[in-house]
């Protein structure tokens, strides 16, 4: 992962584990699944041929399969507050992504 990448991560990580009031498991478990979306949209970015609409559909399935892995391990009220956060976040980076 680029130095780059690991930094927005954890600032991610902060935010919901501090706006979530996470456990050290839940914490742990968020962690391995923003790298393993932030992974995967990275080594297809580095396959240099890719379109905007390549890395688009990536983000939405990365964007999906994590949403349904806190499914796992949030608790209905922390999913709800997930939720918005990421709502917000398309917001205000203005990402209609669907």
């Amino acid at each position: 992962m680029k130095a780059e990448t690991a930094k927005i991560l954890e600032t991610e990580l902060k935010r919901f584990a501090s706006d979530l009031n996470l456990s050290d498991d839940q914490k742990t478990q968020l962690r391995a699944g923003l790298e393993r979306a932030h992974d995967r949209v990275d080594e297809l970015r580095a396959q240099g041929d890719v379109t905007r609409a390549d890395i688009r559909e990536k983000i939405v399935a990365e964007r999906d399969s994590l949403r349904q892995r806190v499914e796992n391990f949030f608790t209905p009220e922390k999913l709800t507050k997930w939720d918005a956060e990421v709502t917000k976040a398309k917001d205000f980076l203005g990402i209609n992504v669907s």
